[in-house]
């Protein structure tokens, strides 16, 4: 019984020692902790103090920076604004001696004035002292001097200007004739008229029949896409083709030349043949501009011009062709010009250039000067050559190429069988004749016809009617009779046609 309760006894004895033992060890463990923590808290603060004292250092720096910026900005604005108050006292100071020497003028000019004033006075006194010594004015006095000095040099001044003028006018005309004799000796152009017709050729009498076609439609459907005549007579293989206008005589050869090769012949292969010969009569056009352009020696000239100048070749006036009459003034200009000292490149270009306008003179309205003056300024050419252009018919041309142009367009035009007057009437009473018929409203296209006994109209049928077809035929005879005058009778015939195309797929 003793040994269990002294084994009890030791178990709790050794537990308590156990006890504070443990407490012991942790006590010292905790002591251990708290003194760390507090190093560190002081390391912390020690830091904290050097931190803020950096900081403090920083901002002071900052301060200084920000005072010393300040400071350097104040002395940078008070020294603009000492150059602003010195250059404003220098503008006022500059403002005050002008204004010093605006009055210094003023009083000069007025100073100036009132001598004029007082010279005209004297001048006055001295005059009117004058008159009353002479006793006459000073217009009588003028006029005295001058018929005392007229009767004594009358005949010398009448002998001397007549010798003048006739050594003047021997000179002149001497130079004048050597001038152009030399020119036109040294350009030679041959002139062929133009007539009015086209001989085609056919490769039988039966093609005849066939460009006839049905009851005439392939025959119509030519002369209303092409506005020419076809004339088919007893001549054994050959059609004649009729018109005033030879492009269009070209266009309607060239057509029927396609059809007869190709064979077929009706109104659908006639519209394809008509509209690819207009299209190779606009590239012998634009050809023929430029091998005029070449022959005569003019560079540069717009693509648009030159085709403007091909159309030349088929525009006649006076039965004299406007393109080698165009070329043969470009030549004599030229070379009167490098006679006379002048402009030779001036010259030529113009000369060549001074009919332009007889290209579309027909569907522009004006004169060909003014089309041609139009033209030019239109592709931006110089004045030395518009003026030519412009004047060429003029009688007192502005400038020395202009002279020159107009007298070479009337070498031109003097030659010996070079022009016919009849032939250019009868051209232009055409022309007139579809620009009366032309001008109605309805109007889609005209065309003269039987040497001018004949003018075709065609209409817009969604525009005219048949009634007003009538009453359209009627207006134009009475226009055409009260405007043109011409021998027999012109018929008038209006042609109204309906055409409907429908395609069955």
């Amino acid at each position: 019984m003793l040994y269990p309760i002294i084994a009890v006894s030791a178990i709790i004895i050794g537990l308590v020692i156990g006890y504070f033992i443990r407490k012991k060890v942790a006590q010292s463990e905790s002591d251990s902790l708290e003194a760390k923590m507090q190093t560190m808290v002081d390391d912390a603060k020690v830091k904290e103090r050097e931190i803020l004292l950096k900081a403090k250092d920083q901002a002071l720096r900052i301060i200084d920076e920000a005072k010393n910026e300040e400071r350097q900005w104040r002395n940078d604005v008070k020294n603009q604004q000492s150059r602003l108050e010195k250059r404003e006292s220098l503008f006022d100071q500059k403002l005050l001696e002008l204004e010093s020497k605006q009055t210094q003028l003023q009083e000069k000019a007025t100073k100036l004035e009132e001598i004029k004033a007082q010279i005209q006075q004297i001048k006055t006194n001295q005059l009117e002292k004058l008159e009353k010594i002479a006793q006459m004015t000073k217009d009588e006095a003028k006029t005295v001097l001058l018929s005392n000095v007229e009767r004594d040099m009358e005949e010398t001044l009448v002998s001397r200007i007549k010798k003048l003028e006739e050594e003047n006018s021997t000179q002149v005309e001497e130079a004048a004739k050597k001038t152009l004799a030399q020119a036109i000796q040294r350009c030679s152009v041959s002139h062929a008229v133009e007539s009015t017709t086209t001989v085609i050729d056919l490769p039988s009498d039966e093609m005849k029949g066939r460009i006839i076609g049905r009851e005439g439609r392939n025959i119509r459907s030519i002369e209303q896409l092409t506005g020419v005549e076809i004339i088919v007579d007893d001549t054994p293989q050959a059609i004649t083709v009729s018109g005033f206008s030879p492009i269009r005589r070209h266009v309607a050869k060239r057509a029927i030349e396609k059809l007869i090769l190709d064979g077929r012949i009706h109104p659908a292969r006639i519209e394809e043949a008509v509209e690819e010969a207009r299209k190779e009569i606009a590239i012998k056009i634009k050809k023929a501009g430029e091998n005029a352009c070449y022959e005569v020696g003019v560079a540069g000239l717009d693509q648009k011009l030159v085709q403007i100048v091909g159309r030349l070749k088929y525009r006649t006036s006076y039965g004299q062709n406007v393109l080698q009459h165009s070329i043969e003034v470009a030549h004599l200009s030229a070379l009167l010009a490098e006679e006379l000292g002048a402009n030779v490149s001036v010259a030529r270009k113009a000369g060549f250039l001074h009919d332009i306008g007889k290209a579309v003179d027909h569907e522009v309205q004006g004169t060909h000067p003014e089309i041609g003056r139009d033209i030019a300024k239109k592709f931006n050419l110089t004045e030395e050559i518009i003026a030519p252009i412009l004047t060429h018919h003029d009688d007192k041309p502005p400038t020395l190429e202009a002279v020159i142009v107009k007298v070479a367009d009337a070498i031109s035009g003097a030659r010996p069988g070079a022009r016919k007057d009849t032939y250019e009437r009868y051209l232009q009473r055409l022309e007139e004749l579809e620009t009366i018929a032309k001008r109605q409203e309805g109007v889609e296209k005209t065309y003269a016809l039987q040497a001018g006994r004949e003018v075709r109209v065609f209409v817009e049928p969604t525009k005219i009617t048949d009634l007003m077809a009538q009453k359209l035929a009627e207006k134009i005879a009475k226009e055409i009779e009260s405007e043109l005058k011409y021998p027999g009778e012109i018929k008038v015939t209006v042609i109204r046609e309906n055409r409907v195309i429908e395609y069955a797929r």
